[in-house]
């Protein structure tokens, strides 16, 4: 498993819950197209199985 993880917001977040919204915010996901590298954790890579459908993931 890599030690980090970097993912980018390729979908936008408007139509989805608050609750997926809140997982994006959380992620640091703000604005279309943002990378965002960090730790890989197991609470991060439910958060981003959480909104999957939302972003790219490249293990680093």
């Amino acid at each position: 498993m890599a030690e980090t993880i970097t993912y980018t917001l390729v979908k936008s977040g408007i139509g989805s819950t608050q609750k997926i919204r809140a997982t994006l915010t959380g992620l640091g996901l703000t604005k279309m197209q943002k990378t965002v590298t960090r730790k890989n954790t197991p609470e991060i890579r439910g958060m981003l199985n959480k909104v999957g459908h939302l972003i790219r993931v490249e293990e680093i």
